[in-house]
């Protein structure tokens, strides 16, 4: 089928569309004055302990109500320029990882945000630039990205990150229901708060 347009038409549906890939490219949301939150596990799977992230984004997305500007991908191994593909158009994210200290106590958790941003296990990339970089060049070109203060992360203390395997070591495993539960209180808490940005 082949639709006629008038010169009029034409130029207004040029003009929309032109503004709809404008709003696209800066990665803006559209017609959504909520403040838009994404939760984001990241780790690798087959990696042991290394799935904490994953697995605790996996049990908070099934304990956590469902609210039209909250979004959840509880599986994500991507760093660096990749990442902000993800986060793109979010006004705040919560991420969960892992971190791996020496001495390690496995299931402590840490709070900060990404104006004091530690080396975490998969934010801070090995073959790429680091996730602060990435989040100032990406804001440098214009991408709608949250600021510092409004991109929370959960890090929690690991034992093993180098053994191939689907299950967690057994000190995570026995206060992995523990730690679901604290996390959801401490998110439900952000969750109800405001953004900065207001």
């Amino acid at each position: 089928w082949r639709f006629r347009f008038s010169k009029e038409e034409r130029n207004v549906t040029i003009s929309s569309a032109e503004k709809w890939a404008e709003l696209r490219l800066r990665g803006k949301p559209m017609m959504n004055p909520r403040v838009r939150t994404l939760v984001l596990g990241m780790g690798n799977p087959c990696l042991c302990d290394d799935a904490i992230g994953i697995l605790l984004a996996r049990r908070l997305q099934s304990l956590l109500p469902c609210r039209e500007d909250l979004d959840f991908q509880p599986d994500c191994s991507l760093g660096g320029w990749n990442l902000l593909d993800v986060l793109t158009g979010y006004d705040r994210q919560i991420v969960i990882d892992s971190l791996q200290t020496h001495p390690s106590f496995p299931g402590k958790w840490h709070f900060f945000t990404a104006a004091a941003l530690p080396q975490t296990c998969n934010l801070d990339g090995i073959h790429d630039v680091n996730f602060a970089t990435a989040l100032q060049l990406g804001r440098a070109l214009g991408m709608h990205l949250p600021e510092d203060e409004e991109i929370h992360i959960f890090a929690v203390e690991i034992l093993d990150n180098r053994t191939f395997g689907e299950s967690l070591s057994e000190p995570l495993q026995r206060c992995f229901p523990e730690l679901a539960t604290a996390l959801h209180r401490e998110i439900e808490r952000l969750l109800d708060r405001k953004s900065g940005k207001e």
